[in-house]
């Protein structure tokens, strides 16, 4: 019979069994068995070993089966929606990577639009589908906001909320969206600005108030003025950003620099202080916040908050898959909990005087 490289017959990825890979592996298939779920009891030389083997010989684990014996299905649901923003996409990767990692597959569900659709439709759809445990990464907006504030998801599976004002028995995974923008605002503070302007998200979003408090938090501290002739809202793109810093402009004329809620309203800015002939940093500070990678190539690059996306995604799958395994008995149950990452401050040139 013919071998593939690595010296396996030609056709093996079909009938692979895991007491082919136990043989090979020189183990026995309870341990195979314990590699393929993530079990913490197999050696590390083990694990890579089984897992190389694994990855060679073609082997696939029979989900359907495994379902069958630990009355699970190994997957997830994920409720998501604006994926065409830099925020949620990467955060859905961080999601799909820590899931992969975990042995969960994803039922992704989008909410196309949030302020309207019924999240107990799309909750009824996925429970259909027999998931482990769900992951809402939908803004707190509209009909969702309604929904939360309803206390309903009292629900058969486990439930972890993203990006949302951590509340008393709901677990949740955010940035600390009010931190980030204290620091933005600080740091231009200590530039030797002094008129910040602010062109914020949507403010019925909890991340663009929560920016909008730390900007305000970080003015007060310096007790400088917080008035609403410094403060733009924006929709999260660059032409709002654009717009945002020509109204500003006209009602704050002694605007001296501008933080922005996400890093695509910053290119506008920068684009219409272009248009204005002011120099940056020189006239006009600007500081964004998220970090997208063209930030860096923005002119001038752009100084801004980085969040740690991936990260929040794996976090809140970590966080779903203890919840599933304490509700069936697999470990020590825990009340529900927030966990918090924080920002970090970029700097780069849009900011610095000195």
């Amino acid at each position: 019979m013919p071998r593939a490289r690595g010296g396996f017959p030609v056709g093996m990825r079909n009938r692979v069994t895991i007491e082919q890979v136990a043989r090979e592996a020189g183990v026995s298939a309870q341990t195979v068995s314990r590699v393929v779920n993530n079990h913490p009891s197999v050696a590390p030389k083990t694990r890579m070993r089984v897992q190389q083997l694994i990855a060679r010989m073609g082997y696939q684990p029979n989900i359907l089966a495994r379902g069958l014996v630990h009355r699970r299905s190994y997957s997830l649901g994920v409720v998501a929606s604006a994926l065409e923003y830099f925020g949620p996409s990467s955060t859905l990767v961080g999601i799909e990577h820590q899931a992969n990692e975990l042995g969960y597959s994803i039922q992704l569900c989008l909410l196309h639009r949030p302020q309207v659709d019924d999240p107990g439709q799309v909750l009824n759809r996925l429970l259909s589908r027999q998931v482990d445990g769900i992951i809402w990464a939908v803004p707190e907006i509209g009909a969702n906001h309604e929904w939360l504030e309803k206390r309903t998801p009292h629900l058969p599976v486990p439930i972890v909320f993203l990006s949302m004002h951590p509340t008393d028995g709901l677990p949740v995974a955010c940035v600390d969206n009010r931190a980030g923008g204290r620091m933005a605002t600080e740091h231009l503070l200590s530039q030797g600005y002094r008129r910040v302007g602010l062109v914020s998200g949507p403010l019925d979003w909890w991340e663009a108030r929560e920016r909008r408090l730390g900007w305000e938090d970080a003015l007060r501290g310096a007790e400088l003025p917080v008035d609403e002739r410094q403060v733009f809202e924006g929709n999260w793109n660059a032409a709002s950003g654009e717009e945002g810093f020509v109204r500003l402009a006209g009602q704050f004329p002694e605007i001296d620099s501008v933080f922005a809620g996400n890093d695509q309203m910053a290119l506008g800015v920068l684009g219409a202080a272009h248009l204005r002939k002011l120099g940056v940093p020189e006239d006009l500070g600007v500081v964004g916040f998220d970090d997208i990678p063209e930030s860096a190539y923005f002119w001038p690059p752009l100084t801004t908050m980085r969040q740690e996306l991936r990260q929040l995604g794996g976090t809140a799958v970590q966080q779903v898959a203890r919840m599933i395994s304490a509700s069936r008995g697999e470990a020590s149950a825990m009340p529900p909990e927030s966990h918090w990452l924080m920002p970090r401050l970029v700097v780069r040139l849009s900011s610095t005087r000195s």
